[in-house]
């Protein structure tokens, strides 16, 4: 994970290199800013995104010495190995990068069909011709906006307010030429055909897919460690980390696990009962109301967004990544998207069976502007790279096949969220893991509780009828707080609209 700022048209370098500087965090082990004819490009890596011998390398990167062709890239690809051994992409430093530079020469445009379990935004140009893209679901962020005639990308909406106020999110599943328009390269089906597969098999394969994304994704080659929250997919990325570690590293390796609570939470908990069921070397933070409205005008300014539910839950991931940062972690392994792709949200019991599949699109569609950002700028912002193994395309295509009383299965007059990922790992989990109830981390950790409960008080009616006279959109106290520190570094006006927010408070 890294980050990176362009400016294309007649770019100005010290406007572009204070867009660099705003999101310096995403990268402080390598980084360069480089200007080539019409376009300026600057990049930043990460310790964790470095392999051995790329340390030197000149940055934004380039593979062919005498080409001008630069990529700037965030991203992971879950099919790295079998692309570039189909592209003959040697493996070392700057894989991805040399791989999608390569689908760049070969294919043009067209190389985004190879990226299907990929998760990318990216910026390819030789200074006349400019390419830019952004995954399907939009996992990776990404920002553009125009001033003076000169399109700026951006990893980060706080590098594009330092030259302008058009600022707009880049789409999900879209990507854009050197004239500025956006074009879809994927969308998500609107009615996957539901496959007709055994239930047995449905469990191995599932199973199988996601063992394949956790090798491909995770390698312990930078210390590791993984967050646990004592849910679903928390556990069971970790249970299947915890096997690879040992694996690589021999039997007697413990590999690292995380988890917090404000005092003695339902996570702290769960995920006590799940460190000890894999002997991980657990750790506990374990943090008061104080240390949480502390750190709220950080999260709000890095996670750009003002959604309760989403700052809520965001804010216990800042807390924990911090800790985890000072403690030399510089990969955090995480169970992110587990709730999309089967289902887990409680809020889809609400609906009929014959309309899940249409609320799980809607679910998904939700990702690029608000569950994405939890994932990407809280580990970021204390320069940690996040891997989530479950966030596949090859997992999200198998998943959305599944019949939907496998994904929400009605048992009385009522159902069980994530019912056939449950079953596939009942046998290696404690039952208190595999059959607890779907909470939100933020409902799991305390903060959903204390945090509205506080703002309630903090705020009078008067004050929040008045917010809401001039701004519709806010819908609470607590949302009210977040948007105000939101606006006072971002404005109130277009970045507002790249914000979303969450089916309920």
């Amino acid at each position: 994970m890294s980050g990176f700022v362009v400016g294309y048209g007649q770019p100005n370098r010290e406007r572009a290199e204070t867009m660099f500087e705003r999101i310096g965090h995403r990268g402080p082990a390598l980084s360069g800013v480089r200007q080539l004819h019409r376009v300026i490009l600057g990049q930043n890596y990460a310790q964790a995104d470095l392999a051995q011998g790329g340390e030197n390398a000149q940055i934004p990167f380039g593979d062919l010495p005498g080409d001008d062709l630069r990529i700037c890239y965030d991203g992971q690809m879950g099919n790295w190995a079998q692309l570039t051994a189909d592209h003959g992409v040697p493996d070392g430093p700057f894989r991805e990068e040399r791989l999608l530079l390569q689908l760049y020469r070969n294919y043009g445009t067209d190389m985004l069909r190879y990226l299907g379990d990929a998760i990318f935004a990216f910026v390819i140009s030789d200074g006349e011709k400019l390419f830019a893209a952004r995954d399907l679901l939009g996992i990776k962020t990404l920002f553009y906006g125009r001033e003076n005639g000169t399109l700026y990308l951006a990893s980060e909406l706080k590098s594009l307010r330092t030259v302008t106020d058009d600022i707009r999110e880049f789409p999900e599943g879209h990507f854009m030429e050197a004239n500025g328009r956006l074009a879809r390269f994927a969308e998500l089906p609107t009615s996957p055909e539901v496959m007709d597969t055994e239930f047995p098999q449905i469990i191995e394969d599932i199973k199988d897919i996601i063992v394949r994304s956790v090798r491909s994704r995770v390698d312990f080659a930078r210390p590791t460690a993984a967050l646990l929250s004592g849910g679903m997919d928390s556990s069971v990325i970790s249970y299947l980390s915890n096997k690879l570690y040992k694996e690589k590293l021999g039997e007697h390796a413990r590999l690292k696990t995380f988890a917090m609570g404000i005092g003695e939470s339902n996570d702290i908990r769960h995920a006590r009962t799940m460190a000890r069921h894999i002997g991980s070397e657990h750790q506990e933070l374990i943090v008061e109301l104080g240390e949480i409205l502390a750190a709220l005008p950080d999260v709000v300014y890095y996670l750009e967004s003002f959604d309760p539910s989403l700052v809520r839950s965001s804010v216990s991931n800042y807390l924990i990544s911090k800790h985890a940062g000072e403690e030399g972690i510089e990969v955090l392994l995480s169970g992110e998207g587990g709730d999309e792709i089967f289902c887990g949200y409680t809020y889809l019991k609400d609906f009929p069976l014959e309309e899940l599949t249409a609320r799980q699109m809607e679910c998904l569609g939700y990702l690029h502007s608000n569950a994405s950002l939890r994932l990407d700028r809280m580990n970021q912002c204390h320069s940690v790279r996040v891997v989530a193994p479950l966030i596949s395309g090859e997992l999200l295509d198998y998943a959305l096949r599944i019949p939907p009383q496998y994904k929400q299965k009605p048992e009385g007059d009522k159902k069980i969220e994530k019912w056939i990922f449950r079953k596939a790992y009942e046998s290696v989990l404690p039952e208190a893991i595999t059959w607890r109830g779907k909470q939100e981390f933020s409902q799991g950790s305390g903060s959903a509780d204390v945090l509205p409960r506080y703002f309630e008080d903090a705020i009078d009616d008067e004050e929040l009828a008045d917010a809401k006279e001039k701004h519709p959109l806010i819908r609470s106290k607590e949302e009210f707080y977040y948007f105000r520190i939101f606006t006072e570094h971002f404005g109130a006006e277009r970045a507002v609209e790249t914000v979303g927010q969450w089916v309920s408070l």
